[in-house]
């Protein structure tokens, strides 16, 4: 039986990251508003809510986000180029009157052993660089917000889906590399920490990472 449970918000709960926290808050117990842009397809599931959002619009993002515990974005700020979206979520969060917001970050910005980033290094996918650089941007303007108790989690450089181990590496600013000179983790493992940060939080107004 679970001992507690968390009211979450959860945005971009049909995404790419967020189908993944989505099933794993729920076996947890937790009550669940899960806020997309086709809740339709959402499963059915007595602890989970489903609503109609967008984040770009603050008043109506922060009425679904009113009386939460707490708030765990999946929104992708690499699909933002011009950071409204980022901008209206942090300013809904606030309006709601919740401190307490999770959100899924990149790896660009992490540090290698050579004191450089993973996003400026040559071998970087060309592709993947303008959604990195918009994601930065995102961590940058949460150093300087000063009202949410806010959490940037990290993902290892590869993040796919594979095994709930239920096992990781917790790091700060540095890139995660196993034995085998791997960077990687699970999407269900990646869930895992960011619903174990949820539950017993362990990391206030920074970001942090995980990875095997």
């Amino acid at each position: 039986m679970k001992e507690f449970s968390v009211k979450i918000a959860l945005i971009g709960a049909t995404g790419y990251v967020g189908s993944k926290l989505l099933p794993e808050a729920l076996a947890r117990g937790h009550h669940i508003t899960a806020i997309a842009k086709n809740p339709e397809t959402l499963p059915q599931h007595e602890l989970l809510t489903s609503l109609c959002a967008d984040v770009t619009d603050t008043h109506a993002l922060s009425e679904c986000l009113t009386g939460h515990d707490q708030v765990i974005s999946a929104f992708n700020p690499g699909t933002d180029p011009f950071g409204s979206g980022v901008r209206a979520l942090i300013a809904g969060v606030k309006k709601a009157g919740i401190s307490r917001f999770l959100t899924v970050g990149g790896a660009g910005s992490l540090r290698l052993p050579s004191g450089g980033r993973v996003i400026d290094q040559p071998d970087f996918p060309a592709e993947w660089k303008a959604g990195a650089l918009l994601t930065i941007a995102f961590l940058d303007l949460l150093h300087t917000e000063k009202e949410l108790d806010w959490v940037f989690l990290s993902p290892s450089a590869l993040l796919v889906p594979g095994e709930r181990t239920g096992k990781y590496r917790v790091g700060k600013d540095d890139l995660l590399i196993d034995a085998d000179g791997k960077s990687h983790i699970s999407l269900e493992d990646y869930a895992v920490a960011m619903l174990d940060e949820a539950e017993k939080p362990q990391h206030h107004r920074e970001r942090f990472t995980v990875g095997y």
